[in-house]
Parts: C-alpha cells; structure tokens; sequence
C-alpha cells in the first residue's frame, strides 16, 4: 500500500487517498546541474564587463570633447568681444603700462579658457590684416586652432593619430573708440 518510488516525486498512499507532491529532489541529478551552470555567471561577467567599460569611457572621451570645443568657443567669443571695444589690459609685468591691443586680446581669451591653452590665438582685421586687431569700424576675427588628444585609444582609433582637431573662429564689428588705441 505505500510504496515509495525513488526517484520520482509522487508517493503512493494508500486506497481512496490522492498522491501528493514530494519537494524531495534527487541529489546526484541536482548536483551534476549545479556543476554544469557554476561557471555562467563569471563568463557573462567577463563578455560584458570590457563592453560595459568601453561605453563609460567612450561617453567620458565625448563629454570632455564638448567640454573643450564649447570652452575654446567661449574664449574666442571673449577675445572678441573685447577686441571690438579697443581697450588694453594692464601689463602684469611692468606696473603703470599697459599691453598691446593683440596682446591684451590674447590675455582676454586665456582668462576665459579655463585652463587650456589658447596662445596660438590669430587675430586679424579687414583692413589691417593678419596680427591687427584693426581700428574703429573694422572687422576684428579671431580664429584658433586646437588639438585634443582622446584618454581612450580604442575611441582614438577613429581618428586620425588619436587627437581630434577643434577650429573656433568669431569675427566682431569694432566699435567707435579713439584711433590712437588700436595699437
């Protein structure tokens, strides 16, 4: 009348009694299934981790490259807007003078360029040309060329040696100001 089958999970009762389920699970098959899928958790891990990485690190590599074009555009955009008043900064090295017009642009644009380098700023005019700032009513241009070197060299294989190339340029209408300031 009870009977037990080993290895499945009904027992038999006894008459006018339903089977009931057991939880009892064979413990050869239930080891043998815990060795096959011991390893599926590191595997998975290690297909998806160097994925996982290369997406932090190319929105890092992105990020910081917005970062650099919109600073350089602001600095530009500063030194031009200061260039276009024909005012001078004082020199910082010789108290009571002051620094040329070309030269207190650049001072303008590297204070706005918060901690990049923007010295090969070129400054320009309509009627003065390359290395004037130009004289009232003239058109003033600055134009600034960079080179941005990408933190990740998987990202840096899509382009050329590994450096973006950033061009910024802003031109500005001088204002009326005395002509013995365009120096």
């Amino acid at each position: 009348m009870g009977s037990y089958l080993q290895r499945s999970s009904i027992v038999a009762v006894g008459a006018g009694q339903t089977p009931r389920r057991l939880r009892l699970e064979d413990k050869p098959r239930r080891h043998a299934w815990i060795l096959a899928t011991a390893g599926n958790a590191i595997t998975e891990f290690a297909l998806i981790v160097p994925l996982f990485f290369l997406m932090v690190f190319a929105s890092v590599d992105m990020a910081r490259l917005f970062y650099v074009e919109a600073t350089l555009q602001n600095a530009v955009r500063q030194g031009g807007r200061y260039a276009s008043t024909g005012n001078h900064q004082p020199d910082p090295q010789h108290s009571g003078q002051n620094l040329s017009r070309v030269n207190s642009i650049k001072l303008v644009a590297q204070q706005a360029a918060l901690g990049l380098d923007v010295s090969n700023v070129e400054i320009s005019s309509a009627a003065g040309g390359a290395g004037s700032a130009g004289g009232p009513g003239d058109t003033v241009t600055l134009s600034l060329t960079s080179n941005v070197t990408l933190l990740t060299p998987i990202v840096g294989h899509f382009f050329t040696n590994g450096t973006y190339t950033f061009t910024v340029s802003v031109s500005f209408k001088n204002e009326s100001f005395p002509p013995n300031l365009t120096s």
